[in-house]
């Protein structure tokens, strides 16, 4: 290209309109958790399919610093547990006393699950059976335990009827292989590699809750959701397992574009196999999931989405 060539095209290129491009911040979590690649996914996303954003994910102490960061505008959409994003929104819990009425959920992601873990000749096939037996809660304060203890006493189980144990996961998985305790609760993402060691080694079984178990969870905390373990995660747990979740929720602020919002919902459920090409936890994203299990309000842009596909919102999803 000659000299003057040159100058006319950067001229030309000066005189263009240059659309400039929004930028969004996603808080996710650790590099080696769920909430990063369902966060780089989403930002993928919102890249390739939203015209005038530019979306990142970003790596963060998770869900109760991400609520911070909603809060303080540092974030444009994050991603939280539902117990913590629901203290966060009616300021209860941890977060007493400095309420983020901001927060509003846009969709429910995936679930944690409560899996209740045992091996297959133990003889506990329902959680009444778990009474006498030597249970591992999970780690002092941990998720689980607090998952465990609410599951158990919803259903008439107490720390006295069962001798429980405070083991992290790692230690349950290796305490039922040693038979040193006789059942375990687990509340994370599945699969999940203490159990799926484990499941290589022992004949193992997941305790299924039945449908008036879940329901008394489900009514002591309603940050519960039921939710299903597909039949073939782990080695030798052939059938579909139900189950307890504690869903983990997508948010943004209140004060956020309603047509942002929209279009962001809109392409993230239009293009769904997108983002589960890069984690399996997004085969749970689905608008149904999203309605029955979402433990605040929904922002107007995502409400406005989920209506012009059919569905009915409930008075309580409502802001």
């Amino acid at each position: 290209m000659k000299h003057s060539h040159k100058l006319a095209f950067a001229l030309a290129l000066l005189a263009s309109p240059v659309v400039a491009q929004e930028q969004l911040s996603i808080a996710t979590g650790g590099t080696g958790g769920v909430y990063y690649p369902m966060g780089g996914g989403l930002a993928e996303v919102i890249n390739t399919y939203v015209d005038g954003y530019a979306a990142t994910a970003e790596v963060t102490g998770a869900s109760v610093e991400n609520m911070g960061l909603i809060a303080t505008g540092d974030a444009d959409l994050a991603i939280g547990l539902a117990d913590t994003v629901l203290q966060a929104q009616t300021g209860t819990g941890r977060f007493e006393g400095q309420q983020l009425e901001m927060i509003r959920g846009v969709a429910v992601m995936y679930s944690n699950m409560v899996q209740i873990v045992t091996l297959a000749d133990s003889g506990i096939t329902s959680l009444a059976d778990l009474a006498g037996k030597r249970v591992s809660v999970g780690a002092p304060g941990s998720g689980t335990e607090v998952n465990a203890e609410a599951i158990l006493s919803a259903n008439g189980i107490t720390y006295d009827d069962i001798d429980e144990q405070r083991l992290n996961f790692n230690e349950t998985a290796d305490a039922l292989a040693n038979g040193d305790i006789d059942a375990g609760f687990f509340s994370v993402g599945a699969p999940t590699s203490s159990i799926l060691n484990l499941a290589t080694t022992n004949a193992i079984r997941i305790i299924p809750l039945s449908e008036a178990e879940i329901a008394a969870a489900r009514a002591a905390d309603p940050v519960f959701a039921s939710t299903v373990l597909p039949g073939g995660t782990y080695e030798g747990v052939a059938e579909d397992v139900a189950l307890l979740g504690v869903p983990n929720v997508l948010v943004a602020s209140s004060e956020m574009n309603e047509d942002t919002v929209y279009e962001i919902t809109k392409a993230m459920f239009e293009n769904i196999e997108d983002l589960r090409a890069v984690h399996p936890a997004a085969n749970q994203t689905e608008i149904s999931f999203t309605l029955s299990a979402s433990p605040i309000p929904l922002h107007p842009g995502a409400i406005r989405y989920y209506e012009e596909t059919g569905a009915t919102i409930e008075d309580a999803l409502r802001p």
